[in-house]
């Protein structure tokens, strides 16, 4: 129904192009369709029911990642004893039994690095150079993401031809944990700033460079394998990838380029051809009715809408694993998920997406290529499910964030409480209201429309409301003042994850030149 100001109340893409100039659109719309004809990706092509392991239902344990490669180099210099002159530089690692020594101890410091770590990586054997000739002899080095580069000792040339090779770069030294390292002392004059006043060396900046903690280096090869894992994400994107109120394929085309995000497309008639063979599969629906069961007899899941809705999601969150399958991925989003979606699959596909989010899969609504970066990242980084959300307006140190797909393994593996309820902006379908704990620390991503500045907010859960808006929904309390969160606050839509992941954030987006502004 329309009101007197032309808007309508939808929660998700609104009537098309013709509509918004008519200003007849849902106050979160896309362009409908508009995005998908200027930007598709590579189509699926012709599918047939019951699609590729369709039937493999089987939850992932979490989300999948593959290892960081890390490649870790000691580098260091046997100097020799000339009469009166210099003949060393600073350093305790200057003989051959020093470096052996040190080899041993960076070794027992690497086991238990990856013993911490929640994050898959894998450390390349420990390799000991004195000069940059060295460096081709090291025939690993090229099947790595990354360098951890422990400067005990040598000089420039190392340096120059590691920074070179296009992969991330982290030096190490030592002040107390060790033998004090050489680069301790010339790290930012000597090579950061190359002699300069200004930091001077291309990919590598004052961040990269450790001092002794290995909390420090930890936290940085998670920021780099959540990196690593979301760069050329392959993403299923039904009714085309899009963009929030942005004009046709401007953004799908960033994320390609930044991101090298490689979109699969599918078209609703497509899709509705599936659904309806997967409705008229007997065996399939019975399955789906199944786990609908199951799911109602969670502890802390209550049922407030039609039995039938959620049987609905569990059967097409049946076909979305099945075309993610095929598609050779485990990302999908939804352009039309309300007036397409719900005709089709006579449900909402709020439940099913938080299903999919539950079970290891990056899963979003909207088709909103603006934020899914943000939420693929965050997720690569956390290890952890997350929540795209509609932000309101700052006031009082709270802020309401609200949608209706959120996850209910926020934490990563604990399903939080939900009442299944419908869809609230149609009163249909099924959608998880998801009791976010209270008190819970937040890492809030808010990306802008250009993928130049994101923001970052850390919040905390202060209250789980239950207002008459998106069913999912937490006001957070922030530390900063309301007027500075409204004046830097960019975009739409937010991104949300159980933790503070704020500086691996950052770290990851300096890589991929976006400015990261912590609000």
């Amino acid at each position: 129904m329309m009101s007197r100001t032309g808007i309508q109340a939808r929660c998700c893409p609104g009537e098309g192009k013709a509509a918004c100039v008519a200003r007849t659109f849902s106050r979160r719309s896309f362009l409908k369709g508009v995005g998908a004809t200027a930007f598709t990706g590579m189509a699926l092509g012709r599918l047939a029911w019951p699609l590729s392991a369709a039937a493999d239902v089987e939850s992932a344990a979490g989300l999948i990642r593959r290892p960081l490669k890390v490649k870790p180099i000691l580098v260091y210099d046997i100097p020799s004893r000339r009469p009166q002159t210099s003949w060393r530089n600073w350093g305790g690692v200057q003989t051959r039994a020093a470096v052996e020594e040190e080899s041993g101890r960076i070794r027992g410091e690497l086991e238990k690095l990856r013993a911490a770590a929640e994050f898959p990586v894998d450390f390349l054997p420990l390799s000991g150079i004195s000069k940059a000739a060295e460096l081709s002899s090291l025939t690993d080095l090229a099947g790595s993401d990354s360098v951890l580069l422990y400067a005990a000792g040598g000089w420039m040339d190392v340096f120059d031809s590691l920074g070179g090779t296009g992969r991330d770069l982290i030096i190490f030294c030592r002040h107390r944990s060790g033998p004090v390292y050489l680069w301790y002392e010339i790290v930012s004059p000597r090579y950061l700033r190359q002699h300069t006043d200004a930091l001077a060396v291309k990919g590598v900046a004052e961040e990269d460079v450790v001092i002794d903690s290995q909390e420090e280096l930890l936290w940085r090869l998670r920021a780099l394998a959540g990196l690593r894992n979301t760069l050329g994400t392959r993403i299923l994107a039904v009714g085309g990838p899009d963009a929030w109120a942005q004009p046709p394929g401007v953004v799908p085309k960033l994320v390609e380029d930044i991101w090298k995000f490689d979109f699969r497309t599918l078209s609703y008639e497509e899709l509705g051809g599936l659904i309806r063979s997967a409705r008229a599969d007997r065996e399939a629906v019975k399955e789906a009715r199944e786990q609908a069961a199951v799911y109602l007899k969670t502890p802390g899941t209550s049922l407030e809408t039609e039995r039938a809705f959620v049987e609905n999601a569990f059967l097409l969150e049946h076909v979305f694993r099945g075309l993610m399958k095929q598609a050779g991925c485990r990302a999908i989003t939804i352009n039309g998920c309300m007036g397409t979606i719900m005709p089709l699959a006579e449900t909402s596909a709020c439940l099913t997406l938080s299903l999919l989010n539950d079970a290891g899969y990056l899963a979003f609504c909207e088709s909103d290529f603006v934020v899914i970066p943000s939420g693929i990242l965050l997720a690569n980084i956390s290890g952890r499910p997350v929540f795209l959300n509609d932000p309101t307006y700052p006031h009082d140190g709270i802020i309401t964030l609200a949608h209706c797909t959120a996850p209910r393994k926020m934490g990563g593996t604990k399903l939080e409480p939900a009442r299944i309820l419908t869809h609230f902006e149609s009163d249909y379908g099924a959608a998880p209201k998801v009791e976010m704990s209270r008190g819970q620390v937040l890492t809030n991503i808010i990306p802008d429309f250009a993928s130049r500045r994101w923001a970052g907010l850390r919040g905390e859960i202060v209250e789980a409301p239950f207002l008459p808006i998106c069913r999912s929904q937490i006001d957070i309390g922030f530390a900063c003042d309301d007027l500075t969160l409204a004046r830097r606050m960019p975009g739409f839509h937010w991104m949300t994850g159980y933790g503070d992941y704020l500086r691996e954030t950052g770290y990851a987006l300096r890589r991929v030149n976006i400015a990261w502004d912590v609000i």
